[in-house]
């Protein structure tokens, strides 16, 4: 017991130190009148009490929920915190709630604009609580309180996670999006009620990767792409810091990086760039390099893509196949394999394509007529060889799209500006280099280059360990080493994104 007794009495302590400092921890605010008296010089608020308070701004947050961007999580709060006005009073000296509407005043600084965190209403509220004449009655100083905590915290919320998350969550928006994107969650927006310095919490939400702060800084000093209406070069930056806002970025020291519009893969290691190399991608619905603002439907609520365009995703690079069998997706082989088929009965063993009905393998698929075949009831795969559309080797890795970076026997695609002509898929312009950056120069790679270079007809895989992530991305804007760098937005990404962006602005 006595070796004991120092750690219970140690645990006693602890306890009664921390019902002692429990009620401290929620402030107390029977002296809420006054506070509000001294700070606005208008005595009318010495009449307010928190009990009187309370039934107030459970009406206006109930008559205004449907204006609030997060409603459940905003509500909750103040039902559990007795709404308490917590925004307006820990921040009430020195007329610090002002700090709001200078941030927000300079969210065009980020490609937004300040409507969206209702800058102009709340710069109204502040200054009529702050003017000693404006307010004249308690029932007038019940409702600005009221309406001013309201609105600040709506808009504290939307603005932090607008700078850590970004304004609009792109699976939302996009058809094929399909990379891991966090987004907030409750626990994170309840954080802006605690908030210490409203000036030091903003400043600390301010993005800070070196590409962000490149943009905004050309986008400051009113940097325009050439030959593009204002409006227009203004939507490259605005998009572009909306994507570099977005919690998707790669971690690890090792990944393979894609981006549609530049047509390039890079492997980087470390933050750096240790190879590149062109590719092609996916055809799109803008193959023509236009720019335009205007929507493709205003009723859409995610943007419709072109049926080959290539998706936007994440996964991980686990292992390639040499000497590859094409198994040729259904909307090609429906579209494409059986009209030439039709069109020219000895193309399928001109071009060593397989034919399999019901699963069987057809010996004379010349005999079919093709112009009258059931599309059902056929699958088509292309044997390895020199003429294989997915060439000699392809890099494998989980997503729901089917499609992965391969070699390809169409090498002149690669000597064109505009590259977006696959079906989906990435063709990469120097496989082998891929391979050996993702494998290393060991006996694996040898056994690459040796089937790759090889007469062999059949498939080998190959596990790649560890695995390497790949990201497949879509940034139109960007800062390199050469300066700042513009592309077409060949897919019209951008020109879905900044619409929602515009249809957040209320005014």
């Amino acid at each position: 017991m006595k070796d004991k007794l120092p750690k219970y009495l140690w645990l006693m302590l602890t306890g009664l130190v921390l019902v002692l400092i429990m009620p401290a921890c929620k402030k107390s605010r029977s002296d809420m009148g006054k506070q509000l008296a001294k700070e606005t010089k208008n005595k009318i608020f010495k009449q307010v009490t928190p009990e009187d308070f309370a039934p107030i701004f459970q009406k206006v947050l109930e008559d205004k929920k449907g204006t609030l961007a997060n409603p459940k999580v905003i509500s909750a709060f103040y039902a559990q915190n007795g709404f308490d006005p917590v925004l307006v009073m820990n921040h009430l000296k020195d007329e610090e709630l002002k700090v709001l509407v200078e941030y927000y005043n300079k969210a065009p600084e980020h490609g937004i604009k300040p409507q969206i965190f209702q800058a102009p209403a709340i710069n109204a509220l502040v200054n009529k609580l702050y003017d000693k004449k404006a307010i004249k009655t308690l029932d007038e100083a019940y409702q600005t309180i009221a309406e001013l905590e309201l609105a600040a915290a709506n808009s504290l919320i939307n603005y932090s996670n607008a700078m850590q998350f970004g304004l609009i969550s792109p699976r939302r928006i996009y058809a094929r999006y399909y990379t891991e994107t966090k987004r907030p969650d409750s626990a994170f927006m309840n954080n802006v009620f605690a908030v210490g310095s409203l000036r030091n919490y903003l400043d600390s939400i301010q993005p800070k990767d070196p590409q962000y702060l490149a943009l905004q800084k050309a986008f400051k000093e009113d940097v325009k792409v050439k030959g593009l209406p204002p409006e227009e070069s203004e939507r490259y930056f605005a998009v572009n810091m909306e994507r570099l806002r977005w919690k998707n970025k790669p971690t690890a020291d090792k990944y393979v990086w894609v981006n549609i519009p530049d047509f390039t893969l890079d492997v980087m290691e470390n933050g750096h760039s240790t190879l590149n190399m062109k590719v092609c991608v996916g055809e799109g619905r803008n193959m023509e390099g236009e720019v335009s603002l205007t929507e493709y439907d205003e009723s859409d609520k995610v943007d419709r893509p072109f049926s080959r365009e290539t998706p936007q995703l994440n996964s991980m690079i686990h292992s390639v196949q040499v000497n590859p069998v094409w198994n040729i997706p259904k909307s090609i082989a429906t579209k494409e394999i059986m009209v030439a088929a039709a069109a020219d009965p000895y193309y399928l063993g001109n071009e060593n394509i397989d034919v399999y009905y019901k699963g069987q393998l057809v010996n004379d698929p010349e005999t079919i007529d093709w112009s009258s075949a059931s599309k059902d009831d056929y699958e088509f795969k292309q044997r390895p060889g020199d003429d294989n559309a997915l060439g000699k080797i392809k890099f494998l890795f989980k997503n729901r799209s089917s499609v992965y970076l391969h070699d390809t026997p169409a090498k002149l695609a690669f000597n064109r500006t505009m590259r977006a002509v696959s079906h989906g898929c990435v063709r990469v312009e120097q496989p082998q280099k891929l391979a050996e950056a993702l494998f290393g120069n060991g006996k694996k790679y040898q056994t690459i280059v040796e089937k790759m270079n090889g007469n062999n007809d059949s498939p080998t895989d190959i596990g790649l360990s560890p695995k390497v992530p790949v990201f497949i991305t879509y940034m139109t804007c960007w800062v390199s080493k050469d300066g700042l760098q513009f592309r077409p937005d060949v897919y019209g990404l951008d020109v879905v994104l900044y619409a929602h962006m515009k249809k957040l602005v209320t005014v």
